[in-house]
């Protein structure tokens, strides 16, 4: 059977499913399609046709390539396809987007015969999507008297393939959707146990809220086919949790636009609300596929006559609403007045949704075109000698005299590219910038190498120190979907320059350790940009930015990210920690405290949290920056002691050593090089020339949280409130609640110590607890099942070494094994431990899960709806956050402890203590 047929065959088993032909992306398949299309007798010559027209990939794939090829024939006239004009031919390759595509316009545009050379040239001013083997080309013609060459720079230099696309819309009708109440996390857009399909566009659309819900979304379309559905999430904010991609896909692919007619399943243009706004990490996928996120505000806190917050009788603000945009409400976005309205009722202004950068992305059909055309241009500019006209909104630059920095300010300025020579920037002003470290995760990362391949990207940026491409995501279950992605993946991110989990070759041994734990590992300068396909992406060093894989994407290809510089909110500490407190109840008691500081308002939402740390080496300040992903914030800073950096990033050579000692350096020798930075770096410290990164004494902040260790008496946990009358206050990390709450009588059906949130002195607090309870009791039993996954192999090998894990083993009732590793996930667990495979194990939720409505409580970051736990019958399923000793003694007594039993468990025990640092860690002078 041929590989014709076998297309045809799967054709007919998506059928089954109501999905179409997957789209084409290799060279073998479109090859037999392009001989039967030649073929003027063949019976599949129709479809084949169609095929090959509606249906293949463009970009880099290899069926791109073929596809290429085929039109420059026809151009040329070697091959005759009735149906396919030469001008047809052109138009089909200005949708292929670069690589192959612009190999062939390059070809045809410097080739002999003039009338085709102009056709080419005139399609080439319409692509951006050039890169250096391009622009040489182009630079070398122009150089030889090439006036066709010289045509196109002088195109590319006035940047008309931006200046001749048209102008955004004056009048957006939209119908509103209300896709849920609350906090509307990602995983209602795209759930992680979905995740093996995203790279399939139409199937992981059918995963999107509900069958139902897309049904009304389609009554909609059909009732109001002028207007563009915009999805809200009704009294919270929309796209918490993480960037998601696939969610940004599944909303446009159900209410925006096909991007182009000859590629099916790549939509653009989304439009999304939220009472409070859009996740800062969610926006910025929105913004890559042209969309558009509007901060709604149709529900405010109702004030008395003096102007405080009314409470209700839970002392929480008491919302009134401002207008109603219930579903099926019909409102007109004017993006000249920037205001939205309804009918020709202001309701109000959306000036922060259409600022002129964001206004150049709507135009253009996403950031990714801006980004390349504005390289573009200004390479044009150079090799013709002149001035790039201003065609593109100016980068915004605010400038206060006299006023200090913050830390991610001072990273910014330092990684700055293009800003005014000399110029001071501060928060709010828009910055290109330097990425230094890059972090694509598996369950991302085939979407990520699918964006790689439609901006024509094939090699990592030179610019880029070091990127990585983990295998955490799918590390509990090696099952079928596993083995048909993730090879498929390590392949394709290797040979694109990334140091990889997984060998292509399979002479290392695969490593599934959690990407951002890798990442903090591999980031060796306080002074760097992270960019991160997972909204964990938080580094206790330098400043990192959890992202969507286009964004990674676009970081991997370019070495650059664009954002505005985000504001800052300063904490620091006071008074001392209790011996029975763990950090963990640190890191949730600043969110309570926070919330108690400032009336209920989330201060940390959207801004970057600089947090004083001090004394914490970077594997435990990693549990405070890991957290503030759920704080809403859009990133976190470490300020860190000078010695303590220098621990860390000793810590941090030996971890990547050990990668070395693996054989997972490539041939550029990155990883040895990152080396050679840390070294570099411990130098300046030690010397005076360069000291630890800290902000100066006179930065501004937009508030100030002073976390009083004192007033934490007792454990702290964040409760999912599943059952709050308000559907609005559920499943977010804002109600965190203390010990005694639960009387010693809520009962816990898992327990799970694990995912990024935990280091090594969680696993040695485990063993310590049974080593504990061992003396106390005699013998350990546990009365709920308690799943136990390292964060990576080195942990494991130091317990080892230590003698931590043979007591672990010992009570045991699973441990994984690498050379025999599940193939199916757990549906029921036994009340023993599982020592899991290191990676995010229940906190993804793609691959293991607790059972259907149980209570677990976890050491993790996710409390959302269905991710750990799905809801069952019976009840709804919970997931509850809290310390390593207080999951781990619930696990063995079956419920959450009282105060009593907790203190006796960990007496002794060295729990992960912090002190703040004695001086104030700031820069006197600047």
């Amino acid at each position: 059977m041929n590989i014709y047929k076998d297309y045809i065959k799967e054709i007919e088993e998506r059928k089954t499913q109501g999905l179409h032909p997957k789209p084409i992306d290799g060279a073998e398949l479109l090859s037999e399609i392009i001989a039967q299309i030649k073929d003027s007798g063949n019976a599949d010559r129709s479809d084949s046709l169609k095929f090959f027209i509606y249906n293949t990939l463009p970009g880099t794939t290899s069926a791109a390539g073929v596809k290429a090829k085929f039109l420059k024939e026809i151009i040329l006239g070697e091959s005759i396809v009735e149906e396919i004009s030469p001008a047809f031919a052109f138009e089909l390759l200005s949708h292929m987007k670069g690589g192959p595509s612009i190999e062939v316009l390059l070809d045809l545009a410097l080739g002999n015969d003039p009338a085709i050379a102009q056709e080419a040239a005139n399609v080439l001013k319409t692509q951006v999507f050039l890169y250096e083997a391009d622009t040489n080309r182009l630079k070398e013609a122009f150089n030889s008297g090439n006036e066709i060459a010289k045509e196109i720079l002088e195109s590319y230099a006035k940047a008309e393939f931006f200046t001749k696309l048209p102008a955004v819309a004056e009048e957006i009708k939209v119908v509103t959707y209300i896709a849920g109440e609350g906090d509307i996390s990602t995983d209602l857009l795209s759930p992680g146990n979905q995740a093996h399909s995203r790279s399939d566009r139409e199937l992981h659309g059918k995963c999107m809220i509900t069958p139902q819900a897309q049904q009304e979304i389609k009554a909609l379309q059909a009732q109001h086919p002028d207007a563009s559905v915009m999805l809200i999430a009704e009294k919270g904010t929309m796209g918490v949790g993480s960037s998601r991609m696939s969610g940004v896909n599944n909303v446009a692919l159900w209410t925006g636009k096909q991007a182009s007619p000859y590629v099916p399943f790549v939509n653009i243009a989304p439009i999304v609300g939220g009472t409070n706004g859009i996740s800062p990490i969610f926006l910025t996928t929105v913004d890559v596929t042209g969309g558009i996120g509007i901060d709604l505000k149709n529900w405010v806190k109702k004030v008395d006559e003096n102007g405080n917050p009314v409470l209700n009788e839970n002392g929480e603000p008491i919302l009134e609403e401002v207008y109603s945009v219930a579903t099926g409400t019909v409102l007109t976005i004017n993006t000249k007045e920037k205001k939205l309205y309804n009918g020709d009722k202001e309701l109000i202004d959306l000036t922060k949704s259409f600022t002129p950068q964001k206004m150049e992305f709507i135009k253009a059909g996403g950031s990714y075109a801006i980004v390349f055309g504005k390289k573009l241009q200004t390479f044009a500019a150079q090799v013709l000698g002149v001035e790039a006209p201003a065609v593109f909104a100016p980068s915004k630059e605010i400038s206060h005299e006299g006023q200090g920095l913050t830390a991610v300010e001072k990273i910014f300025n330092r990684n700055a590219v293009g800003t005014t020579p000399g110029k001071v920037l501060h928060a709010g002003s828009d910055v290109r910038v330097k990425v230094n470290i890059v972090g694509s995760q598996d369950t991302t990362g085939l979407m990520t190498s699918q964006e790689l391949e439609s901006m024509a990207a094939t090699v990592i940026s030179p610019t880029v120190d070091g990127a990585y491409q983990s295998g955490c995501h799918t590390a509990s279950v090696w099952d079928k979907k596993a083995q048909a992605n993730i090879p498929k993946l390590m392949k394709f991110m290797n040979d694109f320059g990334l140091i990889t989990a997984r060998d292509p070759k399979g002479e290392y041994h695969s490593m599934t350790d959690v990407i951002h734990k890798v990442l903090n590992d591999i980031t060796v300068d306080e002074w760097a940009i992270i960019i991160g396909g997972d909204s964990h992406t938080r580094m206790s060093k330098g400043v990192a930015f959890g992202a969507d894989s286009g964004t990674v994407a676009l970081a991997l290809a370019t070495g650059e990210a664009s954002m505005p510089i985000p504001e800052s909110v300063k904490v620091t500490f006071k008074g001392e920690m209790k011996p029975h407190m763990d950090f963990r109840d640190v890191v949730h008691a600043t969110q309570a405290q926070m919330l108690k500081q400032f009336g209920g308002e989330n201060v940390f939402q959207g801004r970057i949290i600089e947090v004083h740390i001090g004394t914490l080496p970077a594997d435990q300040a990693f549990t405070f920056t890991d957290w503030t992903a759920e704080m809403k914030a859009k990133a976190s800073i470490n300020i860190s002691e000078d010695n303590t950096l220098i621990e860390s990033l000793e810590i941090a050579k030996s971890r990547i050593q050990i990668m070395i000692d693996k054989g997972m350096d490539n041939k550029n020798q990155v990883l040895k090089g990152l080396i050679e930075k840390a070294d570099k770096r411990i130098a300046e410290i030690r010397s005076g020339e360069k000291p630890a990164l800290t902000p100066d004494a006179n930065a501004k902040y937009y508030a100030e949280v002073v976390v009083d260790l004192d007033a934490i008496v007792e454990p702290m946990i964040a409760d999912p409130d599943v059952n709050n009358e308000d559907v609005s206050k559920r499943y977010t990390h804002d109600t965190i609640r203390d010990l005694s709450y639960y009387g010693g009588e809520k009962k816990v059906d898992l327990g799970f110590v694990g995912s990024c949130m935990v280091h090594k002195g969680d696993l040695k607090i485990v063993s310590q607890m049974l080593r504990n309870l061992e003396k106390q009791q005699g013998k350990v039993e546990f009365n709920a099942p308690l799943v136990v996954a390292a964060p990576t192999y080195n942990i494991i090998d130091e317990l080892k070494a230590e003698g931590d894990w043979e007591l672990l083993e010992k009570y045991s009732g699973f441990e994984f094994d690498d050379n025999a590793p599940k193939g199916e996930a757990r549906t029921e667990y036994k009340n023993v431990m599982y020592l899991e495979r290191p990676g995010c194990n229940l906190c993804m939720g793609n691959q293991e899960k607790a059972a259907k409505g149980d209570t677990v409580l976890a050491t993790s970051t996710r409390l959302f709806q269905g991710r750990v736990v799905e809801d069952s019958e019976r009840k709804k399923g919970e997931s509850l956050l809290a310390s390593t000793p207080v999951v781990v003694l619930s696990a063995i007594i079956g419920r959450i402890p009282n105060i009593d039993e907790y203190k006796a468990a960990v007496e002794g025990i060295d729990l992960t203590k912090f002190a703040p640092p004695i001086k104030e860690l700031v820069q006197v002078g600047h």
